[in-house]
């Protein structure tokens, strides 16, 4: 969970946030690509958002769309694009928040693609109800994600794209943090919902059948904190107790996940930038799930929509399940208020974990980033984890062609991405672990970034089960991407992105996927409130089962804001 325990103890923050099953990953972001986006809140000179303002920028977007097949046919293709969104911004004394919100309908002239509408849009808000003590916080996501893992992966959404879904997740909870004489006492509950709607066709290598399509899963995380900095009440030392709860209840097989996490920390204090940190505990952790029904031949059935069809009358069937004695050890470097070092290694779900965070933040335009990660998490519990990381005021991205959310989404002090997440929408629990590095600053006028990550889930599944050919598989991924942009002059303005990603779905049958692509927009605002754009896009797909592909995409829009 993404709540920070710093005022419990600052030097402990990582290891109480990875004990709430947090999964941190930062990375660089996409730039925007047209000028609908509002304004944000002024800064002070240390990069923070500071004073009151409200700004909401409803718009509606024309747009025609050329797709070209390069290899290995050379089919072109076109259709037209409405759509209507709005971007809003708000910040009181109690309450702020920030929304990016769209609706898209593709309107094709032939049956090529066929009319899609689609939905894409990132919103997260708090309110404070008791003022220095309690929050009440909220998030909403709705994106596209890959639905299996041995099918088609596109790099560009554009045009009729095969075994990709349409994903929403949203949660909300509160969150308490205050003070008791010279304790602290931090608290937070969180409930989740996650929707795939996996309406579309699915693609696979050898006309196999998809396998462990998500549908849909409930999650909750609750935890409960006391402790003390070092150096009050006589102890050279800080420390901390703490107590976690989390849970998620997935639809297809009832597989369930629950985690158990009580702990103790110390920080030990060494030099004033220095100190060793450290943690002891308990954890019980448990992934089950149900039976799916069987035909007269012991196969299982799969519904109308492409899932199983969970047996309710089967015992469960139990596929992880450790308990016992959890431990972490680490050093925290924090030489100044814009620059933390933390780094652990432990052991936790039965082997050993190494987590770590590096944030170097030298002035308000600059900010890189670091972070490794170990968490065991379902689809929509790890979207939610990420959501909640996300700070209430953001840069959100679209991509010019398609208009779909970028990945990475950029905090004042907090990046975040859904990369992992959104890897596939499988419904199955599965261990991640990873890291992840990021750098965005501007230069001479241009706003420029980077950002890489490597992320390897393993799936946890019963091997008696429906899903035995899932159990134990390990899938890993591998992407970067740079971008950069510019204000050209006082009306136009300029973008580009290049982006990798290598993908191993850990399946004998399924290839490897490697897909490149880059894009690059031009706007000129028109006048007031009226913007034109240009876009152009290339983007290649290379897995074993299927033709190597090369396409090129260009896109004339026109946007009104009002």
């Amino acid at each position: 969970m993404a709540y920070s325990l710093n005022r419990l103890t600052g030097n402990i923050a990582l290891g109480m946030a990875l004990m709430a099953g947090s999964t941190t990953a930062l990375h660089a972001q996409q730039l925007p690509v047209d000028d609908g986006a509002f304004s944000e809140p002024t800064r002070n000179d240390d990069g923070e958002r500071s004073g009151r303002r409200t700004n909401i920028t409803p718009y509606i977007e024309l747009g025609q769309v050329l797709l070209a097949q390069l290899t290995p046919g050379d089919e072109v293709l076109t259709y037209s694009v409405v759509a209507v969104g709005v971007d809003a911004s708000a910040r009181t004394s109690r309450a702020e928040g920030q929304i990016s919100l769209r609706y898209e309908r593709r309107i094709d002239y032939g049956d090529d693609i066929g009319d899609q509408d689609i939905v894409s849009g990132i919103a997260r808000g708090s309110v404070n109800v008791i003022p220095g003590a309690l929050n009440f916080d909220a998030g909403a996501l709705a994106t596209r994600s890959r639905i299996d893992a041995r099918g088609v992966q596109p790099a560009n959404l554009v045009g009729n794209v095969d075994n990709v879904t349409q994903v929403y997740t949203v949660f909300a909870g509160p969150t308490l943090a205050t003070n008791v004489g010279s304790l602290s006492v931090n608290g937070a509950y969180r409930a989740g919902y996650t929707l795939v709607e996996s309406d579309n066709d699915v693609l696979i290598a050898g006309g196999q059948p998809a396998l462990d399509i998500f549908d849909d899963s409930i999650s909750h995380v609750a935890n409960l904190g006391i402790g003390q900095q070092p150096n009050v009440s006589g102890l050279p030392f800080g420390w901390a107790l703490s107590a976690s709860y989390r849970r998620e209840d997935t639809e297809q097989l009832d597989q369930r996940f629950e985690d158990f996490v009580g702990r103790a920390d110390v920080t030990v204090p060494i030099t004033q930038a220095v100190s060793l940190v450290g943690g002891i505990g308990y954890e019980d952790v448990s992934v089950s799930e149900r039976d799916a029904v069987r035909d007269i031949d012991g196969n299982p059935v799969v519904g109308a929509d492409g899932r199983l069809v969970t047996d309710s009358a089967s015992p469960r069937l139990l596929s992880f399940d450790t308990d016992g004695l959890i431990w972490d050890a680490g050093v925290l470097w924090r030489p100044s208020r814009r620059t933390s070092l933390e780094a652990r290694v432990g052991r936790r779900f039965g082997s050993t974990t190494y987590i770590g965070n590096l944030n170097y933040q030298p002035n308000s335009r600059t900010v890189f980033t670091i972070s490794a990660f170990d968490t065991v998490s379902g689809f929509g519990g790890l979207l939610n984890d990420n959501l909640a990381l996300l700070p209430t005021q953001f840069d959100s991205f679209r991509n010019p062609l398609t208009g779909d959310l970028n990945n990475n989404i950029l905090g004042n002090a907090n990046n975040v991405s859904f990369n992992n997440a959104l890897q596939t929408a499988s419904s199955s629990i599965f261990r991640s672990r990873g890291v992840t590095a990021s750098l965005s600053t501007q230069l001479g006028g241009w706003q420029t970034g980077f950002a890489a990550g490597y992320n390897r889930r393993r799936f946890l599944n019963s091997e008696l089960g429906a899903l035995s050919d899932i159990a134990g598989n390990l899938d890993q991924n591998i992407f970067g991407t740079f971008f950069a942009s510019t204000q050209i002059d006082q009306a136009s303005s300029f973008n580009t992105a290049i982006y990798a990603n290598y993908l191993d779905s850990g399946f004998e049958d399924a290839g490897d996927v490697l897909t490149l692509g880059a894009n690059a927009a031009y706007l000129r605002s028109i006048t007031r409130g009226l913007t034109a754009s240009a876009a152009l896009g290339i983007d290649s797909f290379d897995q074993e089962g299927f033709d190597d592909q090369v396409t090129a995409s260009a896109l004339l829009g026109l946007r009104y804001s009002f």
